[in-house]
């Protein structure tokens, strides 16, 4: 499979319909429209030419008179006389903050690309820099929180008054706010920031959540879609209780994997050569940390927010196996504390995120409001993938007793668009690859490209050069690849990386730039 994928990344593509290089549309911004957002410069070390801005737009957009929220903007200004355009970016959740986004994808895609967009962030509606932004209940993840396996009645109940209080926070401070929190509402922002630039359709690259975030909008204005990139695809027909459950299993397997890994490599990490071997002292470190925190600090519940990571990417593996062989093979917690305080630790935009992740994905769809139900499945589910199963039951149970009242799943089943890009790894835990096959199936006249054998969560602007051609070709005139079967094209992951030299070294991997800006749990 390895050979026949390197051969069709070099193999040729096909222009997709009669998509040209620079629309009318695209060429030049209505002056008039434009100065409705007020540019600033923001500009960093990495994204000098970073600007900033703000977008007010309705709380109900069925009321566009009433009460008024701002949304935060950034842009990466065209340098190129051809001009194709904004280019919206989101990095998923839902929650996650896209100002950075900009200035990453302007970076990482070819300059002669990039510079024919304005790269635009945003900070959707309740997030980061927008206003209102949310945070339901400060301190909600500090350590140390109940062993999330309910496995004595006494668990059981400290888990339900847990969420039980996060959903009530959630409403009580924020009731004007919630009913209007969910993906049609983010997309008909999206609309409005068109607008604000002037143009007549936009170009959009959404990640993970962001996917599912772009679909709809896709699906609300067909008509304003110029190029559509999905890249690590949401399963629509999932949304959302299905699609944690799906998670669960395929997490697990990536857990494993991990410890394929580090048996491996067992002249570095002398924890075994049989990988069950490894997942056993894995699971008796947890058993251990439910009895005796580490540090006060690490219980079994902040061990599987550090290690939950390592489903997302694998960059982040030797810091992981590093943390299990000083804490079996040393008795020495410091490796675990230091994983915990970079990948498990929360912040207050974590926080935020989590705030705006809940509202979000209890009001898009319906959730099963008797706990008895949720309480069946996830232990079904925790018989056979036990690593993240309970962990995500809790995450998400705040919506077994949200609020506000659930919206209906919106069908992003379209044939109206141009030619969409999708990206998809075989192996990803947070959206697995089923979703990738439904939307191609679901967006007529898509084209999907596979990454053969990779388990990574955001596979393009990642040191992939194969993924990155089919990108950077679509963007830059629209073409995009035609195969015969389920996948359009066919990528080799790259390898897993290597141990450090030294136990203290760090490991530098071409996607940790834009994994540090997509985050987890998305």
């Amino acid at each position: 499979m390895r050979t026949r994928a390197a051969g069709l990344c070099a193999a040729a593509v096909v222009l997709a319909g009669s998509v040209t290089a620079a629309p009318a549309d695209a060429r030049t911004p209505s002056p008039a429209s434009a100065v409705r957002i007020a540019w600033k410069q923001c500009g960093t070390a990495s994204s000098p030419t970073l600007q900033c801005g703000s977008l007010d737009v309705p709380l109900d957009h069925a009321n566009p008179s009433g009460r008024q929220i701002t949304l935060a903007l950034s842009r990466v200004p065209h340098t190129a006389g051809t001009y194709q355009g904004p280019l919206l970016v989101n990095p998923g959740g839902p929650g996650g903050s896209g100002l950075a986004l900009a200035g990453f994808v302007a970076s990482a895609l070819p300059r002669s690309v990039a510079a024919q967009y304005d790269v635009i962030g945003f900070d959707p509606r309740g997030v980061g820099k927008s206003t209102p932004a949310l945070n339901c209940d400060p301190g909600y993840f500090a350590p140390v929180r109940p062993d999330t396996v309910p496995a004595t009645p006494a668990l059981e109940k400290a888990g339900l008054t847990r969420v039980r209080s996060f959903a009530a926070a959630c409403g009580k401070k924020y009731a004007s706010v919630l009913p209007y929190l969910d993906t049609v509402s983010a997309a008909q922002d999206m609309d409005a920031v068109r607008r604000a630039l002037g143009a007549e359709r936009i170009s959009y690259l959404g990640y993970s959540y962001g996917t599912y975030l772009g679909a709809v909008y896709a699906k609300l204005h067909p008509q304003r879609v110029r190029r559509l990139v999905l890249d690590s695809v949401v399963d629509p027909e999932g949304v959302w209780y299905e699609a944690n459950i799906a998670q669960d299993y395929a997490f697990d397997g990536r857990h494993r994997a991990l410890m394929a890994w580090i048996a491996g490599h067992d002249s570095k990490y002398r924890l075994g050569t049989d990988p069950r071997q490894v997942e056993a002292k894995w699971y008796a470190m947890r058993a251990a940390l439910a009895r005796r925190p580490a540090g006060g600090k690490v219980g079994a519940s902040e061990l599987e927010d550090t290690y939950i990571p390592g489903g997302y990417y694998n960059g982040y593996w030797p810091h992981l196996a590093e943390a299990l062989a000083a804490y079996v093979n040393r008795d020495d917690s410091g490796p675990l504390l230091d994983a915990y305080r970079d990948l498990g630790a929360v912040s207050a935009s974590d926080e935020n995120g989590y705030g705006v992740y809940s509202a979000v994905q209890c009001r898009d769809a319906s959730w099963p409001r008797d706990w008895r139900q949720w309480s069946k499945d996830n232990w079904a589910v925790y018989e056979r993938a036990p690593f993240m199963a309970w962990s995500n039951a809790w995450y998400n149970a705040p919506c077994a007793f949200w609020p506000t009242a659930s919206l209906h799943r919106t069908s992003v089943a379209n044939d109206r668009l141009p030619p969409a890009l999708l990206f998809q790894a075989t192996n990803d835990a947070a959206t697995p690859y089923q979703g990738g096959l439904t939307v191609h199936r679901l967006l007529a006249g898509s084209s999907l490209v596979v990454e053969q054998g990779g388990g990574n969560h955001g596979i393009t602007l990642s040191g992939n050069r194969c993924l990155d051609t089919y990108l950077s070709a679509y963007l830059a005139d629209g073409t995009v690849p035609r195969g015969s079967g389920a996948a359009d094209a066919v990528c080799p992951a790259l390898p897993d990386p290597e141990p450090p030299a030294a136990r203290t070294a760090s490991v530098s991997s071409p996607g940790a730039g834009l994994h540090a800006l997509l985050g987890f749990r998305r």
